[in-house]
């Protein structure tokens, strides 16, 4: 594999990830949108992991990793879905962008790691009033704007925890033995969350766009993204893969513009730029290559489950 072509490979994919979310509820509810998404993605798994013949640990340890990397998928796919709804689609890149810096600081809390550098405390401080700037605006189009941004950021926060705990246990498994164990458990979760919801009703009129929108994602936002990132990460150093995002909230964003007609008020740019300028100054070293790549750069697990 092409490894400029795999890096392009993640930035589209995480580019339209946010779309695909929207597109994939229309004419269905939220739940079965993610429930649908998640069933495709663990049924090429298996398939693709009988096929290539690939190691399934099921040792305590990774019992253990699967249900925490599921219980992470399950809370955050769930509350973004839910947000989607009333978000613009670039907006939900934005907020998960912010994940490298919430994971640097569990990191830093929970495995004691010393990622917050004096520069990184101010790119988090920037990013952090980029989020009180958009939280501080009217988006327009749906009264429940401020509780699905909370919604997104929560599930985002729930991601950046669930990563720094993978880490924390330090289970050696192939990234499709660990897609598959992870999408096991979430699965039935959202299986159960459909019942819950919708009472198992399936949608009557789902459209068109809405079905290959959770095919899609099933596909490559589940499977194939999570592939490539593992194949960038080891062939290339921590600057280049950095730069993934700081590039993917900037154009799912122009994506949700020129596809879906979406409007984000003037000064919620501000908002956006604050986080991306945090986002520089926080991967700034990495950028500059002025430290050489640490192990923890070289193995970092993937900043998005979208």
């Amino acid at each position: 594999m092409s490894v400029p072509a795999a890096y392009l490979g993640v930035i589209l994919i995480w580019s339209t990830t946010p779309l695909g979310i929207q597109w994939s509820a229309q004419g269905a509810s939220f739940s079965f949108a993610v429930m649908a998404r998640m069933l495709v993605g663990l049924a090429i798994c298996v398939v693709l992991l009988r096929a290539t013949r690939t190691a399934f640990p099921f040792t305590a340890e990774a019992r253990q990793l699967y249900w925490v990397s599921g219980l992470s998928i399950f809370v955050a796919m769930l509350l973004t879905y839910w947000g989607a709804l009333h978000i613009p689609s670039g907006l939900i890149s934005v907020i998960f962008g912010l994940s490298p810096l919430l994971t640097g600081v569990f990191a830093a809390l929970w495995l004691s790691e010393r990622t917050l550098t004096p520069l990184r405390l101010i790119g988090l401080a920037l990013a952090l009033g980029g989020l009180w700037f958009i939280f501080g605006q009217p988006w327009p189009g749906d009264s429940r704007a401020t509780a699905g941004t909370a919604a997104v950021l929560a599930g985002m926060t729930a991601q950046a925890l669930g990563l720094v705990w993978i880490k924390r246990l330090n289970v050696r498994a192939s990234p499709l033995a660990i897609t598959t164990g992870s999408l096991g458990v979430a699965t039935p979760l959202f299986v159960l969350a459909w019942v819950v919801a919708d009472a198992a009703q399936l949608p009557a009129d789902i459209t068109p766009r809405a079905g290959a929108a959770i095919v899609y994602l099933g596909v490559f936002g589940s499977v194939a993204g999570f592939t490539l990132y593992y194949y960038v990460i080891q062939h290339l150093d921590a600057g280049r893969v950095a730069l993934i995002t700081l590039i993917t909230p900037v154009s799912a964003l122009l994506l949700g513009q020129a596809l879906n007609a979406e409007f984000i008020p003037r000064s919620g740019w501000i908002g956006i730029a604050l986080i991306g300028a945090g986002l520089l100054l926080y991967e700034w070293q990495a950028l500059t290559g002025s430290r050489p790549a640490t192990r923890t750069d070289q193995e970092r697990l993937p900043t998005s489950f979208d």
